[in-house]
């Protein structure tokens, strides 16, 4: 019969069941937020289960009900910590008075996030589970949206434009905004600067041309 030394023991141990490290609730707390937004940002909420979330953080399932009651629970507190620290980022931004570098600010600030936090920023963009309870990317962008249209409406004031229409063109924008930092995200090697450059002579330069009462050539 084989015996086992004393290393073969120990790894067998280890194997078994990993070391857990002690922390307090509120530092659990913390690392289950960041494991479950890890394994949101890389597979969805539908793919991640609770016992691989109790895996990666080295703790039982009842530990991960204990914080969040659920898994549902536990990806509402990552989206809502997203969506407020994104927020939070462009309102703090919005500091300018000429509208041009307004909507640099608000670009950049998008741009910024997409660049440091795009495990977030991919939870975002992802479908929220039917039965879930926070906001989703579209009531984001809607937010952000209110906060550009109040600088916005001042200019239309000043220049003559409606400024009931503010609302409109601030949605348009940061909907322009969104989309070219999702493409910037996935499929583009672009320098941060650059694309934001050229999102802006786009923006900018067409607005210079702006009409008071725009027509339309073709009717359907």
């Amino acid at each position: 019969m084989a015996i086992a030394h004393d290393d073969d023991l120990e790894l067998s141990s280890q194997q078994r069941e990993p070391d857990r490290v002690r922390m307090t609730g509120h530092e659990r707390r913390e690392q289950l937020i960041e494991v479950g937004r890890q394994l949101f940002a890389e597979k969805g909420f539908e793919a991640v289960s609770i016992e691989e979330i109790a895996l990666n953080a080295k703790v039982s399932k009842p530990v991960v009900y204990e914080h969040f009651g659920s898994k549902d629970g536990l990806y509402a507190v990552v989206v809502d910590r997203e969506m407020n620290y994104l927020l939070n980022s462009i309102t703090q931004a919005l500091t300018a008075v000429h509208p041009r570098v307004l909507l640099e600010q608000t670009a950049f600030a998008l741009f910024d996030y997409i660049e440091t936090h795009n495990d977030g920023f991919r939870i975002l963009l992802r479908d929220n589970p039917t039965n879930a309870t926070s906001g989703n990317f579209a009531s984001l962008l809607s937010d952000v949206a209110s906060k550009v249209e109040t600088y916005l409406a001042k200019q239309f004031e000043v220049s003559g434009f409606p400024k009931k229409m503010a609302p409109m063109y601030a949605h348009m924008f940061v909907g322009m905004v969104s989309l070219t930092g999702q493409w910037w995200l996935d499929d583009s090697d672009a320098k941060k600067e650059e694309v934001i450059a050229h999102l802006i002579n786009l923006v900018w330069n067409g607005a210079v041309g702006l009409e008071s009462d725009p027509r339309l050539i073709i009717r359907h």
